[in-house]
């Protein structure tokens, strides 16, 4: 659901970039209270592996593929505001390197694709977690859910704002019809990927996962035919549970689904591609060229690299590399200034 350049007009992709830097600068702070030591550099993996995912298009309809946008994963895997830090970083990488999504649309992009997914996902899994039963089953079924409801949220939220600022004049009725119902087939597969990797993280460390906080499966023993919960074992200190293997792992799947996996991708345009084509959407986009056009990793491809797959396969394992170093740059920088920031010192009482 990548925007490009020549969809939105410029007031409202300024204001757009206003809304988006808001939400940025907001999410730097509220950041600060979902790091720790342990998962500040999960989230750079986080990032990068919603790269990696991202160049993976499945086939939804008859000639329109979806791929993963991210929202819902990122805020329950690594927190909300962590989520939208994620998803932006992915966004710029992607606008910067890869010549994917306007630059001048940057703001809407991560407005849609970062704030709203994330938002709506994290509104809707919290609510189900307090209806449901405390399990990591009920995690799995509510990161399902959060993730089915965000992209078509995202699609509607995409309409409203080429309602207010789009350059072409066309029925904003019959272009939201088409945008939510292809963005539900799409949020089916991005509910399947959220929740197998949800599930996949929290049946090995449900520790690190900030949606499942507070979420303890007593182990049960069998006492004279009847089952018990077993004494509670006291928790290992953080420092003990070391998230080495964890990040090892998921940096060696987001490399293998980024230089590997990649080239069986769908080439079937994505749900706004085939929206803005059948309904005159990009009608001028012809007019604008993309700023990094000229780049040498433009559409995910690298120069010079004459075979396909091995030239696709190349350019994601560079964004998995670069994605996961830059988020992990920032989120450490994050991370250090909650650790630098002054403990709060209670009022003095006075002395009568």
């Amino acid at each position: 659901m990548h925007v490009p350049d020549g969809f939105i007009d410029a007031p409202v992709s300024v204001a757009a970039g206003v809304v988006a830097a808001a939400a940025v600068a907001v999410s730097l702070r509220g950041a600060r209270r979902e790091l720790d030591e342990r998962t500040a550099p999960l989230a750079g993996l986080v990032a990068a592996f919603i790269f990696a995912v991202q160049m993976l298009n499945f086939p939804v309809a008859a000639g329109t593929s979806g791929h993963l946008l991210g929202g819902a994963l990122a805020a329950i895997l690594v927190g909300p505001y962590t989520g939208v830090l994620c998803v932006s970083v992915v966004l710029l990488m992607q606008g910067v390197l890869f010549a994917d999504g306007g630059l001048t649309a940057l703001g809407v992009n991560i407005t849609v694709m970062g704030v709203v997914t994330v938002v709506v996902a994290h509104l809707l899994f919290r609510g189900l977690l307090k209806v449901l039963p405390g399990s990591r089953r009920s995690v799995t079924v509510a990161a399902f859910a959060g993730a089915l409801l965000s992209v078509p949220a995202a699609a509607a939220a995409f309409t409203a704002v080429y309602a207010v600022g789009g350059t072409t004049d066309v029925p904003i009725g019959k272009v939201l019809t088409a945008m939510v119902g292809v963005h539900v087939l799409i949020g089916i597969g991005e509910a399947v990927i959220t929740a197998a990797t949800v599930g996949a993280v929290i049946a090995v460390r449900p520790d690190l996962v900030h949606g499942a906080r507070g979420l303890a499966s007593p182990l049960k023993l069998r006492v004279g035919g009847e089952l018990v919960d077993a004494p509670a074992a006291a928790p290992a200190p953080a420092a003990a549970r070391s998230t080495k293997k964890v990040w090892a792992t998921g940096l060696a799947t987001a490399l293998v689904l980024a230089g590997l996996v990649s080239a069986y991708a769908s080439a079937s345009p994505d749900g706004l591609e085939k929206v803005a084509a059948d309904k005159g959407i990009d009608a001028k986009a012809d007019q604008y060229e993309h700023a990094t056009a000229g780049s040498p990793l433009a559409d995910y491809a690298v120069k010079d690299v004459e075979n396909e797959s091995l030239s696709t396969g190349l350019a994601g394992v560079i964004g998995v590399a670069g994605t996961v170093a830059v988020g992990s740059g920032i989120f450490w920088v994050v991370r250090r200034r909650r650790a630098d920031e002054p403990a709060a010192t209670p009022a003095s009482t006075p002395v009568g």
